[in-house]
């Protein structure tokens, strides 16, 4: 499970917050728009499942997505908790890093007609994940080394043909993922702050923490459901909800503690390798979609809103009870994605498009930004194309470069050390898909 999961890892900065939408080529190549009205291949069983009526027959989609980003942190007065200095030196010490990493994340579609009004779909996708990893030494250690949610969504999923003009759809979320966070631990400030002579020296006491977990045993459940209008013959409405999950993980924390800090409780009772819950919680959504075609070109628009506001903190419960809950708020805020774009039928093979999308981000505040989600609004420009191979098969290929704000952070950890400066980000992602009808 874990070397399945090793392929589903999303980097920074290619969706709001830690979202993935990357689960389609054809979709990629218009920036989504129109996603829950649009179909036009078994993508639609993640995008909205009432759109499987509108699928001939029986077919199977498997897409793959490169996500590349390009990155940059510049520190810009980073110190240790202010209470600390005087007399100790104030700026925290370490070189610039970015955290970002290429990734690939594939998809898997399947649709099966049980009768006329019927269908069945399956799809296997990641719907939510992050990675981010920096060197050992860069002057957010304290913050973050490595940070990485991946997760498996297997959606099982069912579509009716109410009438000629109204289709409705649902299906089951089953989500399984695993976790890791590590990062340095600045033991000097630690003993500081208590009071611990033998180790009050800031950044001069270092040590190490690994937390990681997955939910392997107790897989997490949701639901999604659509519905498709047609108004006319040339003009489809979509609507779509995707409900709110609680992954729950439980594994291990690994603490490295300098020798110089096991004088008194720091090593001996409190910082000791410990059984661990987390959770985290996925977000909700609703999209509105309308596609309507006029002679060769079919112009897309939507509006997407995600329930953030349900990530209002990252908690870590330790089995040891000398060891305190770690909390990192985050008070994140409902967001929405914009999206408009066109499919244009070239000739009876070939299909172009293009999409122009502004995703915002949940984040509130400088203040609330982390290392580990150093996310910001995006602004997405897409191109791509189906080629029609025969009768039964086809090839899309979707391509998007997303133009990202530039990412404040003024971020303060468990210590009160504050991350200070600035990320330059930039991503760009390449799909391609196969779709197979039967």
């Amino acid at each position: 499970m874990g070397s399945l999961l090793s392929c589903l890892i999303p980097s920074m900065g290619q969706a709001a917050g830690f979202a993935l939408i990357e689960n389609s080529a054809s979709g990629q190549g218009n920036a989504y728009a129109g996603a829950a009205a649009h179909v036009t291949d078994a993508s639609t069983i993640f995008f909205n499942p009432a759109g499987m009526m509108q699928l001939e027959g029986d077919s199977i989609s498997i897409a793959g997505h490169f996500i590349l980003p390009e990155s940059s942190f510049t520190n810009s007065g980073s110190t240790i908790n202010p209470a600390l200095s005087p007399p100790f030196p104030p700026d925290l010490t370490g070189s610039n890093d970015d955290g970002g990493a290429s990734a690939f994340v594939p998809n898997f579609y399947w649709v099966k007609s049980l009768d006329d009004e019927m269908k069945f779909g399956l799809g296997v996708q990641t719907t939510f994940g992050l990675a981010t990893k920096y060197d050992a030494s860069w002057v957010g250690k304290y913050h973050a080394v490595e940070t990485d949610l991946k997760t498996i969504n297997i959606n099982p999923s069912l579509a009716y043909q109410v009438n000629e003009k109204f289709a409705i759809g649902g299906g089951i979320d089953m989500v399984i993922g695993d976790i890791i966070f590590t990062n340095a631990l600045d033991f000097g400030s630690i003993c500081a702050g208590l009071g611990i002579g033998a180790c009050s020296l800031p950044q001069a006491h270092d040590g190490f923490a690994d937390l990681e977990g997955d939910n392997f045993s107790d897989p997490a459940f949701g639901f999604n459901v659509g519905l498709q209008y047609l108004i006319n013959t040339d003009t489809v409405l979509g609507l779509s909800y995707r409900s709110e999950i609680d992954l729950e993980f439980s594994g291990t924390a690994d603490f490295t503690v300098p020798a110089s800090a096991t004088i008194g409780p720091l090593g001996t009772v409190v910082f000791i390798d410990t059984g661990i819950d987390a959770s985290v919680t996925l977000p909700a959504s609703l999209a509105l979609s309308i596609a309507h075609k006029v002679d060769k070109i079919t112009y897309l628009a939507d509006i997407t809103w995600t329930g953030w506001s349900s990530f209002d903190e990252l908690r870590i419960v330790f089995d040891n009870p000398a060891q305190a809950d770690s909390v990192t708020p985050e008070n994140w805020e409902d967001s929405l994605r914009y999206a408009i774009g066109f499919d244009y039928q070239y000739d009876s093979k070939i299909i172009l498009r293009s999409g122009l999308a502004y995703d915002e981000t949940p984040i509130p505040s400088p203040e609330f930004r982390t290392a580990r989600i150093p996310g910001n609004d995006r602004t997405w420009l897409s191109f791509g194309m189906t080629y029609t191979l025969d009768t039964e098969s086809s090839i899309d290929v979707g391509y998007s470069h997303l133009f990202i704000d530039d990412v404040p952070i003024d971020n303060a950890d468990a210590t009160g050390a504050i991350l200070s400066g600035q990320y330059d980000a930039a991503v760009d992602i390449l799909s391609v898909q196969w779709n197979k009808k039967f």
